[in-house]
């Protein structure tokens, strides 16, 4: 039994080795001979100690050249402190610890704080410079407060506007002091914001946000108001105003026209196609690529592209989406690249700013692009590879930084052999392809989308949501979709407004879609799910077989199941084919 416990507490001691040798801090431990027991690796590290075997030797001998750490070990107590050793910053903690034999153990914890420290050193020295220049600060045009990377504020200058004193706020989050404020965000982003109009107790004032680097290290963010006197900022704020009501009119519709509304979990699908197409679409977003979108009209073709901005490191920038086939041709050089004042005939005074001008810095949405004129796909190639283009009417050039997503429900590689669309700017388009297929092909997302339709749509017409009988969900199941998810979409809108009770039944659907279909009323709830996906699956299988050409090798690939799969399917199914 004694060895047995031995053998236990030894795999212990080992195990308590592995744990201490992972961690960060440094650990040393010194028995009452003076003599090093144990010794982590992160504490070698620290110490910059090259021996690798101090076990056993006298701490004196392994820490000769460092009298501090020598003193601090023979010291009685415990002893907590900062010091410097090889240009680090460490804290240190040496505590006794006795054993249950009563033997007495000196442990030594050290910590790294070298990045901390230097970080929090650099904002003692900026903040100590501006202390020196404090009575020009308060007597000058400027409001000044600057905070740590964690958005805490470390220097207020801010008094003559809001009326709190410094002492109030020093390590405030600077966002519970100064509303609107942004100051924050930037010792986060490191992205400077200069000349930005933000609204403080009603009032506006024009603000920059700075943030402060060193050695590439974002170590805060100094925000700063600028002002000539308080009448002449009542002056700017009461123009202001004027316009703030205007602003409102219209800011709903910007974010309307120039905001992405959907994320990728608005793709519903349990498509394996779909599912790898997502995947496609969502390393697409992590990358500035163009991206060409195919598919029929109603697939979802914009959802993907809405998705991919979303999830892009563009999101915050516009969104902007132009239909190249609904602008006549003479007017889509200036929707898409503006022009200056009396650029034409009929050219508004003031200018117009085009399309590609308005995304910059986000995405623009080409729909349509097999309809554009080949003179404008000229241009448009050329400001791709550019990567810069003027505005009708003018010399300046406007470096372009957008994200182009073409969509189209056009074979644009056939456009292209038939001399209708660029070879050229085909492939410049064609980086990244996502080809949706169309609804029909993948029967088994209707019921999904049709109970996501009517969660969605019940609350867009504020509706109590309805459920659907298995046979009217047989029907939708069995339409061959030409308007694709779209058109399911218009259906599912019509029988949510002509249900009157809490089922979706058959009767309630578009008569076009009850026409091929024999329609049981008193079977309506009797068919299972898997009856419905036994459905689903038998039409499939035979729509597919039929486009093969009974190839079932080639079906068995286009349905995304194995060869073997398709037979047991076949057999199971008896489908005499």
């Amino acid at each position: 039994m004694k060895s047995s416990y031995q053998k236990e507490v030894n795999n212990n001691v080992l195990d308590l080795e592995n744990i201490l040798n992972k961690i960060f801090d440094g650990i040393v431990i010194i028995n009452q001979d003076k003599k090093i027991v144990f010794c982590n690796n992160s504490f070698k590290t620290i110490m910059n100690i090259k021996d690798l075997n101090i076990i056993g030797r006298q701490y004196n001998d392994v820490f000769y050249n460092n009298n501090l750490i020598n003193k601090i070990i023979e010291k009685e107590g415990t002893v907590e402190q900062e010091l410097t050793i090889s240009n680090k910053y460490l804290l240190l903690k040496k505590f006794s610890y006795k054993s249950k034999e009563n033997n007495i153990f000196t442990v030594l914890v050290l910590k790294d704080v070298t990045i901390q420290k230097d970080s929090k050193d650099q904002l003692e020295k900026l903040k100590e410079s501006l202390e020196t220049i404090e009575e020009l600060l308060d007597n000058a045009y400027y409001g000044m407060a600057i905070v740590d990377e964690d958005g805490k504020i470390v220097k207020w200058n801010y008094e003559k506007f809001l009326g709190i004193k410094e002492e109030e706020v020093l390590g405030k989050y600077v966002q519970e002091v100064i509303e609107n404020t942004r100051l924050h965000i930037v010792a986060k982003t490191g992205k400077k914001e200069l000349c930005q109009v933000q609204k403080v107790k009603g009032n506006y004032v024009i603000t920059s946000r700075i943030p402060i680097i060193k050695d590439d290290k974002i170590i805060g963010a100094a925000g700063t108001i600028l002002f000539k006197d308080l009448d002449e900022l009542k002056s700017l704020a009461k123009k202001l105003e004027l316009l703030e009501d205007t602003l409102h009119k219209y800011k709903g519709e910007l974010n309307r026209m120039y905001s992405a509304k959907y994320s990728f979990d608005d793709i519903i699908t349990g498509n394996k196609e779909m599912l790898q197409l997502k995947e496609i679409a969502k390393r697409a977003a992590d990358t500035n690529s163009t991206v060409l979108i195919q598919g029929e009209s109603g697939t979802g073709k914009e959802l993907f592209a809405h998705a991919i901005h979303n999830a892009s490191s563009r999101k915050y920038g516009s969104f902007v989406t132009i239909n190249c086939a609904a602008i006549p041709r003479e007017l889509l050089e200036s929707e898409l690249f503006g022009y200056e004042e009396g650029a034409f005939t009929g050219a508004k005074k003031t200018g117009k700013i085009g399309k590609f001008e308005l995304a910059n810095g986000g995405t623009i949405l080409l729909d349509e692009i097999g309809s554009m004129p080949l003179e404008m796909q000229a241009k448009l190639l050329r400001v791709l590879e550019s990567r810069e283009f003027e505005r009708i009417g003018s010399n300046n050039r406007i470096n372009l930084d957008v994200r182009v997503i073409a969509s189209t429900n056009e074979d644009l590689e056939e456009a292209v052999i038939k001399g209708k669309f660029r070879r050229d700017l085909y492939y410049r388009l064609n980086v990244i392809r996502i080809e949706i297929p169309p609804l029909r092909e993948r029967p088994e997302d209707i019921p999904k989308l049709a109970q996501y339709f009517i969660n969605r749509l019940s609350q867009d017409l504020d509706i109590k949501p309805k459920k659907i009988a298995y046979e009217t969900l047989n029907i939708l199941t069995m339409h061959k979709w030409l308007g694709n998810v779209r058109e399911l979409r218009n259906v599912i809108e019509m029988a949510l407004s002509l249900t009157i009770g809490d089922i979706i039944r058959p009767e309630h659907l578009p008569e076009y879609l009850l026409k091929d279909t024999k329609i049981r009323h008193d079977r309506e709830d009797s068919l299972t799910l898997k009856d419905i996906v036994a459905m689903a699956e038998i039409e499939a299988i035979k729509r597919v077989l039929e486009e093969c050409k009974g190839n079932k090798t080639l079906a068995a690939e286009k349905l995304g199941i194995h060869r073997t799969a398709l037979h047991k399917k076949i057999k199971s199914y008896k489908l005499d084919l």
